[in-house]
């Protein structure tokens, strides 16, 4: 069974997979694997660019998004054709020639991987280049233009241990995705801290994070230019925050991780 490995911690925004996608499929027909993809409105290979925190505290995250070819695909169940299916390989296609246009697969999707080709009345996704595959290469074009080596394709049993570190996007829908994220980017508190009598920032100052429901505490000093971070925070948690140095002492109440946080320049008086 095969597998796609993203690490995101080395994807670096360069577009290289969503372009190399609309160059093998745009204008190409590969039936009985897939008719030719527009050359505009869909992205078999996607790259979402996501900016997290404001001015000066900002990460920009990366994420290729494709059809998650997951071992409990529901778009298969709710094809009234069965024309699409799960290859001995993992790989879920559909089949051009059988689709008939009722666009259930769509609505069953929970990625929004499927897309609608008006023109051909017909379901399309990514394929995996299975045409490839089955023709002597070994990962698709996505994975074959991708620079970085961050978006990885093959034998599930050869990325074992990748896969023992990675997450799959909404686990909790129990659909077993095939395509595994590394370094997913989690939230961010972060800040600056001064002294507005000396006008300069406050270097050592002990920062204290506490998660309101569960007490537990993350603790950090601030650098060289006063700032901290406190990084790989989950979604919608709420924390309390004391700043201390030298029996001064600054405490930030109700803050929520529902997005990436910037406190800003936080004075220490």
């Amino acid at each position: 069974m095969r597998v796609f490995v993203i690490d995101l911690s080395v994807c670096n925004g360069c577009y290289c997979c969503q372009i190399a996608c609309k160059d093998e499929h745009v204008g190409n027909d590969w039936t009985p694997y897939a008719k030719p993809q527009p050359d505009t409105g869909q992205f078999w290979v996607k790259l979402f660019e996501e900016v997290r925190g404001t001015v000066p505290k900002v990460k920009v995250a990366y994420r290729p998004h494709l059809c998650m070819h997951c071992d409990e695909a529901p778009c298969i169940p709710a094809c009234q054709r069965n024309a699409i299916y799960k290859r001995e390989d993992g790989i879920i296609i559909i089949d051009p020639e059988k689709c008939a246009g009722h666009r259930n697969c769509i609505d069953a999707c929970p990625y929004g991987a499927i897309y609608f080709n008006e023109d051909l009345n017909i379901a399309q996704k990514c394929t995996g280049c299975a045409h490839l595959l089955d023709n002597g290469w070994s990962k698709p074009r996505c994975a074959d233009a991708c620079p970085t080596e961050a978006l990885k394709f093959g034998e599930e049993s050869e990325f074992a241990d990748l896969i023992a570190g990675a997450e799959v996007i909404s686990p909790e829908l129990g659909l077993k995705p095939r395509v595994y994220y590394l370094n997913i980017m989690k939230r961010f508190v972060a800040g600056t801290v001064y002294d507005p009598e000396q006008k300069e920032v406050v270097i050592g100052a002990i920062c204290t994070l506490t998660d309101t429901k569960s007490g537990e505490k993350f603790t950090i000093s601030t650098d060289n230019f006063g700032d901290f971070w406190f990084k790989g925070l989950p979604d919608n948690a709420g924390y309390n925050l004391q700043i201390e140095k030298d029996g001064r002492v600054k405490t930030i109440e109700n803050i929520s991780t529902r997005k990436d946080i910037n406190l800003g320049d936080i004075p220490l008086t």
